[in-house]
């Protein structure tokens, strides 16, 4: 049984003076809804995703020892970075990279003896409305892993991506699933061997064949900042009066998701996915203070797809994040057909036109 403390590394054996790493990692798309935490960014319930493959961030870790004579006080973390991100300073950036320094220094000691600059982007437009937390704090999770194995030679592969993904849930919870692809599970959950509320695993179950090339077009109803912020969402749920019951639900979703992988059945995917994308929106409607984070647009493009699904009996759902745009989830061999629809119908709901394709991937990659 894991715990936390398994993080903190004994004596390094190497040391390095400066250097560069750079890895890519994906966003991802919730199909069991992770909503409310406790302390420490642990997750009030299981979830399960689909890692994304085009939509990205690609960073860039420059490090270089420092030396100094002013003793470091003992009181606050002091860290030295610049933060770039498409090659230009960012500043508003910095506290949340600040902030998630200090979290994970325990867990990586080195963070004070190296100056960083850390150069960011991403492959979808900012402010697209697309959560870039979790492909950032994994992508950056991975570089300071990188630098961590080169400090220490022996490390395993599976600590490596374990630790990893632990660390860039400090950073922002669902990032811990942007680390590996393609299907990931984060959060306890009885059926689901290795299952942890630290760190995000593969699904270890059989996967069909109907969900190996899923498709995830993007519709961006609204590129606006969010309404409230993920934090401020997920404490609400600490007084609520449904909580309970919906954290008891992500267990029976994900426990049926296991056989629906395994069979394949696309009828019984689409009923739990599209009920968790709804219920992730009743529990913001039905807290105190409530807020509705669906735009009329978002409205417009689930009845469209109702209908079609309907009249056609292709197998074309949708999944909402915390916002307004809204996931087209369907498989590979109905890629046409379902492109087709879109473009006839939804893009006219999508802000300045604008939707993106990506599928499932594969997890964070090495530049």
């Amino acid at each position: 049984m894991f715990t936390a403390t398994d993080f903190i590394p004994k004596k390094y054996t190497s040391t390095i003076e400066n250097g560069n790493f750079e890895w890519s990692a994906p966003s991802n798309i919730a199909l069991v809804k992770y909503w409310g935490k406790k302390d420490n960014q642990i997750p009030a319930n299981p979830s399960v995703s689909f890692t994304l493959s085009n939509c990205k961030t690609i960073t860039k870790l420059g490090f270089s020892k420092r030396y100094t004579s002013a003793p470091l006080s003992e009181t606050t973390a002091i860290f030295s970075f610049d933060l770039l991100f498409e090659g230009k300073p960012k500043e508003d950036f910095k506290p949340k990279i600040q902030k998630f320094l200090e979290r994970i220094e325990i867990y990586l000691p080195f963070l004070k003896d190296y100056h960083f600059t850390i150069d960011t982007q991403n492959t979808f437009p900012h402010s697209s409305g697309i959560a870039s937390s979790a492909s950032g704090m994994s992508a950056l999770a991975m570089n300071f892993m990188s630098l961590e194995k080169v400090l220490n030679p022996e490390m395993s592969d599976e600590y490596f991506f374990q630790k990893a993904s632990f660390l860039a849930r400090l950073g922002s919870g669902s990032a811990c699933r942007s680390v590996k692809g393609n299907v990931v599970v984060w959060g306890k959950q009885a059926n689901i061997e290795g299952s942890s509320d630290l760190f995000g695993v593969e699904f270890p179950h059989t996967i069909h064949d109907n969900f190996k090339k899923y498709q995830d077009t993007i519709l961006l109803v609204d590129k606006g900042e969010k309404q409230v912020s993920s934090t401020v969402g997920h404490d609400l749920m600490h007084n609520h009066p449904y909580a309970e019951r919906r954290f008891a639900q992500a267990h029976e979703n994900l426990d049926q998701l296991i056989s629906i992988f395994e069979s394949g059945n696309l009828e019984e995917f689409i009923k739990v996915v599209e009920s968790e994308a709804l219920t992730l929106h009743a529990m913001m409607m039905t807290s105190m203070p409530y807020y509705i984070l669906m735009k009329p647009n978002t409205l417009q493009i689930i009845n469209a797809i109702w209908k079609f699904r309907n009249e056609t009996q292709i197998p074309v759902c949708f999944t909402l994040d915390a916002g307004a745009n809204v996931h087209v989830l369907y498989p590979e061999n109905v890629s046409e057909k379902v492109l087709q629809f879109i473009q006839d119908e939804l893009v006219v709901f999508c802000q300045n036109g604008q939707y993106i394709c990506d599928q499932i991937g594969d997890g964070a990659i090495a530049l």
